[in-house]
């Protein structure tokens, strides 16, 4: 079926390799990033609020692709340690789909790793070209969601970047005010969930709606149960007419 098989040693090799770059770009970024906070403090102290936001545009990036190397980091080392399924195995094996997916579309987006090069390569050869074009594009849908979120490349929300300028005032004890018009457009977003959970799923009591996230949201507007008196009539108005 295929042209030429892989070499199962130059895959192991350069998993290897691969995980070892990882780790020392992680530990690289991770001490720039520490010194980038430092600064961003002193920006802060200085009232340069403007080159705060975008050093920290650069930190959330950074701290996002740190993340990415960590799932990468993981899936190499589970193909090492589940090798003799790749060895054995001619057909991809249920377990290992979503981390060979994974690492073939995260490879073209991580220059800085040069060692998932070649395994990239080699699984190409073990599962085929077009297996590989399908992780690329992800038309699968088998790659791992978070690892596609981290190595998105817009740029991150404004909310979250001053959450960050939050956080960094507040660890390096420098005064900050927030800028409220942010905050408060985070507090619609969640109300606005809420009321969009109600509008799909209504709930009698008003409870159980939660965000996003999984967390319970309640509308500071609204009263404890705003959607209790829609429901109620929806549900009592047949019940009257019965009755008459």
């Amino acid at each position: 079926m295929f042209k030429s098989g892989p070499s199962y040693s130059k895959l192991k090799t350069n998993l290897r390799l691969a995980i070892n770059r990882l780790k020392l770009l992680e530990k690289k970024k991770t001490e720039l990033a520490q010194k980038a906070r430092r600064e961003i403090a002193d920006y802060i102290q200085l009232n340069k609020f403007d080159r705060a936001r975008i050093r920290v545009e650069h930190i959330v990036r950074e701290d996002y692709l740190v993340e990415a190397m960590e799932i990468l980091e993981m899936y190499c080392d589970l193909l090492l340690a589940r090798f003799g399924l790749i060895q054995t195995q001619k057909e991809i094996d249920e377990g290992l789909e979503e981390c060979i997916a994974s690492i073939i579309w995260a490879t073209p987006r991580l220059g800085d790793v040069a060692e998932l090069r070649p395994v990239l390569e080699q699984l190409s050869l073990k599962y085929s070209k077009e297996y590989a074009d399908t992780c690329r594009n992800n038309s699968n849908g088998k790659v791992n969601e978070k690892l596609i979120h981290k190595l998105d490349v817009h740029a991150p929300p404004k909310m979250l970047v001053e959450r960050y300028l939050i956080e960094i005032a507040k660890t390096y004890n420098v005064d900050y005010e927030p800028d409220q018009s942010l905050l408060q457009y985070d507090e619609v977003l969640a109300a606005e969930g809420m009321l969009l959970d109600f509008g799909e799923q209504p709930n009698s009591r008003g409870t159980d709606v939660k965000d996003k996230a999984g967390l319970p949201v309640m509308n500071p507007q609204q009263p404890s149960y705003p959607a209790a008196p829609v429901v109620q009539v929806h549900k009592i108005q047949p019940l009257h007419i019965m009755k008459r």
